[in-house]
Order: structure tokens, then C-alpha cells, then sequence
């Protein structure tokens, strides 16, 4: 097992886990599947367990690390590996679109902390044009809300917004004892493959995006309720939805008309 130098302690302020299972780190790599040719990008390599395996494969690897006291163990362990490159930045604020210099989509994958996982996918997704796909490892709570159904209890924005750009996939558990140190919960790996052509496209991503938020952010409530001053009762009868429904029985299908009117009342189109 690939374990981290005891030099480096994980940083609870970064959400440092340190992946040291070689069997779970070669299964999220077979699940990637990375092909000579491609441009890949890993966040949060940390001590580089997954980043060795990686460039087993890869011929062009960049790396972002927030830790800037892991850097130089990363430039001593990869000094030789053609193709590698590392950014010490805040994937947050990242522009990845930087990283394309020969037309080729980036596959991005990493394990990433948990008090940033969320947005940072958001952040990704504003990104997605450059993107091939994205493999994470998440808590397992937030793997769930991203590839929930509908009428279930995980169901919400996250979940919404990704499969309306997305072609989501929960992939497999991994457990605490694959960590150092362990995290109280399990994580999990997805697959996020955004669409070439959305199935569903809204007129406004805007409208979509604030439908979604004012419709989940009272799940309890019913349509009529949340989405009073947005749609009218009348307008949610039409598309043939009961208003007395609430917003975690709609399909995604739903969600897009729903927002397609606010669109059309504020004269919204992309």
C-alpha cells in the first residue's frame, strides 16, 4: 500500500484524506480508463497515489494542489515523467480552460474535500465545454443527491442541475479504511459525462437556476407555495402538473417547463 511520509500531516483545513488502498486507487483508475493521447487533469493530488497510477496511462497529466507544502515532495516523486505539470492554485478559482492549448478536452478527475466538493463541481460544470468527463471521488451522501431520482429524498438542486447537464453515474463505494486519516463516512466515485446536446434544453439557464433554488429551498412546501411570485397557479396547471405537488416529485422534464415560463413571462432567452 501506498502510504503518505509521515513528514506531511493532513490538514483538516484543506480536508486532506490521503487515499492509500492500491486496490481502490487502481479501481478508480480502470474506471477512468485513461488513453495515450488524452489531456488529463487530477485535483487534490495530495502525496500522489492516484497521480502515480495515472501516469501509468497518461501521457499528459496537470495536477492542481491547493498545499502549497506538497508541491516540491510532488516535483521530486514525477521529476521524470513526460507531460506532467503542476498548478498550486485553489481549484475554485481555477480557469481550466487555461489548460487547453491543442484543442483537446480534458478528462478531470480527483478526490476531492468534502467542505468544497459542491461548488466545485458547480465551478466545473460553468466549465463543461472543455470538459470530456469528470470522475470523483465524494462523500457518498453527495454521490447520492447527484444521481437521485425523482420523489426521492435526496432529489434536489445538486442532483437537478448536474443531470440536466450531465449523464451522471455512481460508480462504487470506497470505505474509510481506505483513507489516512480514516473520515467518519463513506465516500463514493462518480462519473459525470456532460451532454453533447442537453436532453431538455431550458430557454433561460438563468431562470432554471433560480426555479431551482426557490422551489427546493422549502421541499415540505408545495408548488403553489414555493412558487408563488415566479409561476403562476394557472401556468403549473397547463403544463398538466398538480400545483399541490411538492418539488421533489418533479422530473427534470418538469423542472425545464416549469422554468420555461418564468422564462417566457420575464422575456429571458439564451
Amino acid at each position: 500500500m501506498a502510504k503518505k511520509p509521515q513528514q506531511h500531516r493532513a490538514r483538516k483545513r484543506f480536508g486532506q484524506n490521503f487515499l492509500q488502498d492500491e486496490g481502490i486507487i487502481r479501481r478508480i483508475v480502470r474506471s477512468i480508463a485513461p488513453q495515450k493521447g488524452q489531456h488529463l487533469v487530477e485535483i487534490g493530488p495530495g502525496m500522489g497515489a492516484l497521480t502515480e497510477i495515472i501516469l501509468e496511462s497518461a501521457e499528459r497529466l496537470d495536477v492542481i494542489e491547493l498545499d502549497r507544502d506538497l508541491i516540491p515532495g510532488l516535483k521530486v516523486k514525477f521529476f521524470n515523467a513526460p507531460g506532467f505539470n503542476i498548478h498550486q492554485a485553489d481549484a475554485l478559482k481555477f480557469d481550466f480552460a487555461e489548460l487547453i492549448d491543442d484543442g483537446q478536452p480534458l478528462r478531470v478527475a480527483g478526490n476531492l474535500p468534502y467542505n468544497i466538493s459542491t461548488p466545485l463541481i458547480f465551478h466545473l460544470l460553468e466549465q463543461r465545454q472543455n470538459i470530456q468527463d469528470m470522475h470523483f471521488m465524494l462523500q457518498k451522501e453527495v454521490v447520492e443527491r447527484l444521481a437521485a431520482a425523482p420523489a426521492t429524498n435526496d432529489w434536489g438542486r445538486l442532483g437537478i442541475m448536474a443531470q440536466y447537464l450531465c449523464d451522471v453515474e455512481a460508480l462504487f463505494i470506497v470505505p474509510p479504511e481506505a483513507f489516512d486519516p480514516m473520515p467518519k463516512v463513506d465516500s463514493a466515485i462518480v462519473r459525470l459525462t456532460p451532454h453533447k446536446e442537453l436532453p431538455y434544453p431550458a430557454k433561460s439557464a438563468e431562470c432554471l437556476d433560480n426555479l431551482v433554488r426557490t422551489a427546493f429551498a422549502q421541499r415540505r412546501k408545495t408548488l403553489r407555495n414555493n412558487l408563488k411570485g415566479l409561476v403562476e397557479v394557472s401556468e403549473i396547471e397547463a403544463l398538466g402538473i398538480d400545483p399541490q405537488r411538492r418539488p421533489e416529485t418533479l422530473s427534470l422534464q418538469e423542472v425545464v417547463a416549469l422554468s420555461d415560463c418564468l422564462a417566457d413571462r420575464l422575456g429571458k432567452h439564451d
